[in-house]
């Protein structure tokens, strides 16, 4: 199989992920419904992801580096299949810091797949999170 290929194929199971997760999300949230603080939501979401066999790590800790040294670390709600970060909420309104946080998640792990879900909404909100991938230059002004 030639890289383009690959590439379709890596991004078939990507959607297919995400698909999953999504569906999983929705049950839960059909059947608790808004209301609940953000942990309700997080166990029952652990139970319908083993129910349904999609493997996940919670609440990881993943280190935060600056400078080859470790200045912090993040806490995932989840981590899911080793590809995907899962934020979830029970907010108002999902605001930018949220996004930004998601995306933070995403480069300290190196994955292209993140999902914010804020489930105070009804409908339940489901937001597909991309990694930044433009970095902003400086340049250097010149004295003469």
């Amino acid at each position: 199989m030639n890289s383009e290929g690959k590439k379709a194929g890596k991004e078939l199971e990507a959607s297919a992920l995400t698909e999953r997760i999504i569906a999983a999300a929705i049950a839960v949230h059909r059947e608790l419904g808004p209301g609940f603080i953000e942990s309700v939501y997080e166990e029952a979401l652990a139970l319908e992801f083993s129910a349904q066999g999609i493997s996940f790590e919670r609440q990881k800790v993943v280190p935060v580096i600056y400078r080859g040294q470790r200045v912090g670390e993040h806490r995932l709600d989840f981590f899911v299949a080793s590809v995907a970060v899962l934020e979830l909420k029970a907010a108002k309104a999902l605001e930018d810091v949220h996004f930004a946080i998601v995306r933070s998640y995403m480069k300290a792990c190196s994955v292209e797949i993140g999902l914010l879900l804020n489930f105070a909404a009804m409908p339940l909100t489901i937001r597909r999170v991309g990694r930044e991938r433009s970095f902003y230059q400086h340049e250097a002004s010149d004295p003469s």
